[in-house]
C-alpha cells in the first residue's frame, strides 16, 4: 500500500492507495507543533480506521509548502513504519516540462501539473482554491507555461470579517440571487460571485495568451466546488487531483527508492 501526504498552510490532506485505487483519504488541520510520536500514532490510527495495518505500508510520498513540519512527519514515518519517504522535488521525472527558472514553484502545484495533464491532457489550466487560489497553465506538449497567485477565498474572507466590526462571519455558499435581501447574503455574494469574477477573468486571458482553440479548465481545492456553483467556466472538478498527482509521482520514480 502507498500513503500520500500533500501538506497545505492550513490541511493536511492523505491518502491510502492499494495500487491505483484510492481506498481512503483524511484531513487534518497544519499544526506546527506537532511532535514526530504524535504524527505517528495519529498516522497508525487512521491506518487502523482503514483497516490496514501498518506492515501493509510499503511506501509514502509527502508534498510539503510547510518546512517547518517536514522534520516531525519525515521522523515519524520512520520510526513508526520503518520507511523513509520520497519528498517531492522538481528535479524527479515528473512526465512534464516545468521550464522555468523559478524554482520556488510549491510542490503542490507541481504535482497538480503532473495530475491534470496526466489525465486530461494540453492545453490546460489547473485552478486550485486553497489557502491560495493558484492558477497554473500548461502547454499541449506538457510545458508549464505560467503560474499565478491570489488570496484565497476563506482568506479574503477572514480579512473582511476582522476589518469590519459590524460584519459576522459567514457560511460560504452562493446566494440564491445577485439581488441579495440580507447583510448575510450581501457578504456571501460579494466574496463568492466577486471569486468568480476573477476565475472567469483570469482563465479568459490565459486561454487567450496559449493560444489555442481547446484549452481544459480543471478545479480542485475545498471550495472548488462552490465556485462551479455560480460559473460554467470549469471543464473538469477534481477533488483529489494532488493526492492522484502524488500517486502518478510516485509510480514514475519507485525504482529510484
Amino acid at each position: 500500500m502507498l500513503l500520500v501526504v500533500d501538506v497545505g498552510n492550513t490541511n493536511i490532506v492523505m491518502g491510502l492507495y492499494s495500487g491505483s485505487v484510492l481506498l481512503r483519504s483524511w484531513r487534518m488541520g497544519t499544526r506546527q507543533n506537532q511532535t514526530s510520536d504524535e504524527m505517528g500514532v495519529l498516522l497508525n490510527s487512521w491506518l487502523a480506521l482503514s483497516g490496514a495495518k501498518g506492515g501493509e505500508l510499503k511506501s509514502v510520498i509527502i508534498s510539503s509548502v510547510v518546512p517547518d513540519i517536514m522534520y516531525s512527519l519525515t521522523n515519524a514515518i520512520r520510526k513508526y513504519f520503518e520507511i523513509s519517504p520520497m519528498i517531492v522535488n522538481r528535479d524527479m521525472n515528473l512526465g512534464i516540462d516545468l521550464n522555468i527558472h523559478n524554482r520556488e514553484l510549491g510542490a503542490d502545484r507541481i504535482v497538480n501539473c503532473v495530475a491534470a495533464y496526466s489525465k486530461f491532457g494540453g492545453p490546460v489550466i489547473i485552478i486550485d482554491y486553497g489557502t491560495a487560489t493558484t492558477y497554473d497553465a500548461m502547454s499541449k506538449n506538457g510545458e508549464f507555461v505560467t503560474g499565478i497567485t491570489a488570496p484565497g477565498i476563506k482568506i479574503s474572507a477572514d480579512a473582511l470579517f476582522s476589518r469590519a466590526a459590524l460584519l459576522g462571519k459567514v457560511e460560504l455558499i452562493l446566494p440564491p440571487s445577485i439581488v441579495v435581501k440580507s447583510t448575510t447574503e450581501s457578504v456571501q455574494a460579494g466574496i463568492l460571485y466577486g471569486a468568480i469574477g476573477q476565475t472567469e477573468y483570469i482563465v479568459n486571458l490565459l486561454k487567450q495568451a496559449l493560444g489555442e482553440d481547446e484549452v481544459v479548465v480543471v478545479a480542485t481545492g475545498g471550495l472548488a466546488n462552490t465556485v462551479a456553483n455560480g460559473s460554467e467556466i470549469f471543464d473538469h472538478i477534481v477533488p483529489g487531483l494532488t493526492l492522484e498527482g502524488l500517486r502518478l509521482i510516485h509510480d514514475m520514480n519507485k525504482e529510484c527508492i
